[in-house]
């Protein structure tokens, strides 16, 4: 009974951070574009190099087990953590693209973001700041 009601509270601590979370991708705050989620999602699997704008586009990912990098997963790239694990192993495996870097926080996602105009990211809305631009919220 105790190891049920302790996976019970895991799944509940698990769900609730991602179910109330609002995903906010970011720019460089002199990026004028705005992006559709198709956009988006093409920019982060690789689909495209480049801003609407025709910027070169280099997309920065969370680590696996952050809250927004689970919202991301299920929203923009519509993929499952072992799916997009495999669609970039296959890319890479085949010379046609490599995933994102990882960036260990969403503070360095801000931080690199405010300093790179070809950037692009995404972090919880609650960790935007002034120095970046929000292009769309999920």
């Amino acid at each position: 009974m105790k190891l049920f009601r302790k996976i019970v509270i895991l799944a509940l601590l698990t769900w609730v951070p991602i179910s109330f979370a609002e995903l906010a991708i970011i720019v460089h705050k002199s990026n004028p574009d705005t992006m559709t989620r198709d956009h988006l999602q093409m920019i982060f699997l690789g689909k495209t190099k480049g801003f609407p704008s025709a910027g070169k586009a280099v997309p920065l990912d969370l680590p696996e087990g952050n809250a927004a990098r689970a919202v991301f997963l299920k929203k923009i790239a519509k993929k499952t953590q072992a799916q997009f694990t495999a669609y970039w192993a296959k890319l890479m495996f085949t010379g046609k693209g490599v995933p994102p870097r990882i960036v260990e926080s969403e503070a360095d996602m801000v931080a690199l973001v405010a300093k790179n105009p070809s950037i692009i990211g995404y972090v919880d809305a609650a960790a935007v700041t002034d120095d970046v631009r929000v292009v769309a919220k999920f």
